[in-house]
């Protein structure tokens, strides 16, 4: 049974010597953080590169995003659109519904957009449709439809709220 202390009081020493050596570590890099004007500099100079390659990226995002919408607005106009009254109702209740969907799941902000955007396109009032969706529509999503409404000049949204007119201050109500 001697043998076995000592092997427990070679593992406690042991164990004990690993954790002075870390607390040791973690004063002298937290000494040196406070004292050292160079290695200041150097943890500034990292974190602003990893900011400016976090800004790149979301610029490279944004414009990937932006290529995306434009091509699924462009493929859904080539699909075309339904004529008749009853078709477009139906195509109108099946787009909405299927952008409801959507949008609680959150997965696809694009695709979610697209179906209010195919909605857009049938229904009679395209102004008053826009004032439902922005009460409705989460804001990621209410965003790409007004990319993707922007994209396509023959939505007539005429002068509403969504930027895409240069009289909007005036219907708003803003004398200039």
């Amino acid at each position: 049974m001697p043998s076995s202390i000592r092997t427990s009081t070679i593992l406690l020493a042991s164990t004990g010597a690993l954790f002075t050596g870390f607390l040791a570590y973690a004063v002298y890099f937290d000494h040196k953080r406070r004292t050292n004007p160079e290695f200041r500099k150097a943890l500034r100079r990292e974190s602003r590169r990893e900011a400016r390659a976090a800004k790149e990226e979301a610029e490279a995002h944004g414009i990937q995003q932006r290529q995306a919408i434009k091509a699924v607005v462009q493929a859904a106009r080539e699909e075309g659109f339904p004529t008749d009254v009853e078709d477009k109702e139906s195509y109108f209740m099946t787009q909405v519904g299927r952008g409801e969907a959507l949008c609680p799941d959150g997965s696809d902000h694009i695709e979610a957009a697209l179906c209010f955007y195919r909605a857009l396109k049938v229904y009679p009032q395209p102004r008053e449709l826009i004032s439902i969706y922005d009460k409705t529509v989460p804001k990621p999503v209410i965003d790409i439809l007004a990319e993707m409404i922007a994209t396509d000049p023959t939505i007539d949204v005429g002068p509403f709220g969504l930027g895409l007119s240069s009289d909007s201050g005036s219907a708003a109500g803003i004398d200039n």
